[in-house]
C-alpha cells in the first residue's frame, strides 16, 4: 500500500488519511489504485462501522497529480475499469459503511469527486472545492460530478460549478448544503468523530441496507424502488440487530449489535 495512504480503526470507526501535504494530496496513479482498495478494505474489516475520509492538517485531495501522467499513456489515464465496474469507479459509493468526508484544504478535480461520494461532508474554512475538469479538456474524473453532484445541489448550481471550474467557499457550500458543517481545523476531527461514533453506535445490518437503498433510488423510479425496499425491510425483520434493537429497548439498555 501506498506510503502516502493510512488506514486506521479504533472503536468502530475507520479513518483513511491522504498524507502527502508536499503536494497538497494530489493522487498518483498507484496512489489512487491503493486508495480504492483501502476503502475496499475498511469495507470489509469486521471492526469498522462507520468510515472518515480526511487529509492531513490543511489539505485534503489536491486532485490528480499532473506531473505523473506521463505514467499512463493518454488513452487509459481515465479508464481504470470498465463502467460496469462499479467499485473502481465509486469507491466510497460502493463501501457498506457509511462514510463521513472531513476536509481541511482543497478538494479539486478527483478531491472533489471523492467528497461528492460520500455520504456527509464537514469543512472547515479551509476548504475550498472545484471541478475544473473542463479547465483540462475533460469531464468529471469518477461521474460523480455529473450524476451526484447535480442530486446534491440542483442542476444549475451544478452546471455552473462545472462549466466554470471556479471553486467554491466553505461557506458558499454550506449555504447550498454541500457540507453539512463548517468547523474549525482544531475541531474536524473530534466532531467528524464524534458524528461517526454516533452512527457507529447503530445497527451494521441496518445502516447498509439504508446506505444502499438511498445511492439506488436516486436513479429508480418508485417501482423500482419499492422492490428492494421491501426486501431490504423483510431482511431486517428476520435479522439478530432488529431483535436486539427491540430487546434493548425493552430492557432500557444499550444495544449490542452484531451487524448479523
Amino acid at each position: 500500500m501506498s506510503d502516502y495512504l493510512k488506514l486506521t480503526v479504533e472503536e468502530s470507526v475507520a479513518t483513511l488519511t491522504i498524507n502527502r501535504p508536499e503536494k497538497r494530496n494530489a493522487m498518483t496513479f498507484a496512489m489512487l489504485g491503493d486508495f480504492i482498495e483501502m476503502v475496499a478494505e475498511a469495507g470489509r474489516h469486521p471492526d469498522a462501522k462507520a468510515l472518515i475520509i480526511t487529509g492531513v492538517s490543511g489539505a485534503f485531495c489536491a486532485g490528480t497529480d499532473l506531473s505523473d501522467l506521463s505514467t499512463i499513456p493518454g488513452k487509459k489515464r481515465g479508464l481504470r475499469g470498465s463502467a460496469e465496474e462499479r467499485g473502481k469507479w465509486w469507491p466510497i459509493v460502493e463501501c457498506p459503511l457509511p462514510v463521513i468526508c472531513a476536509i481541511d484544504g482543497p478538494a479539486y478535480g478527483m478531491g472533489a469527486e471523492f467528497t461528492s461520494q460520500c455520504d456527509i461532508r464537514i469543512c472547515t474554512p479551509n476548504a475550498r472545492f472545484a471541478w475544473n475538469f473542463a479547465h483540462r479538456g475533460l469531464v468529471p474524473d469518477t461521474g460523480a460530478g455529473s450524476w451526484l453532484l447535480p442530486r446534491l445541489i440542483g442542476v444549475q448550481n451544478a452546471m455552473k460549478l462545472l462549466y466554470t471550474g471556479d471553486p467554491l467557499s466553505a461557506e458558499d457550500a454550506l449555504e447550498l448544503g454541500y457540507v453539512d458543517q463548517v468547523v474549525s481545523s482544531e475541531e474536524l476531527a473530534s466532531v467528524a468523530g464524534a458524528l461517526a461514533s454516533r452512527i457507529a453506535a447503530n445497527s451494521p445490518f441496518s445502516l447498509k441496507r439504508i446506505k444502499s437503498l438511498v445511492y439506488e433510488g436516486l436513479g429508480a423510479e418508485v417501482g423500482e424502488h419499492m422492490p428492494r425496499h421491501t426486501q431490504a425491510m423483510a431482511e431486517c425483520f428476520a435479522s439478530n440487530d432488529h431483535a436486539e434493537g427491540v430487546a434493548a429497548f425493552l430492557e432500557r439498555r444499550e444495544a449490542k449489535f452484531s451487524g448479523s
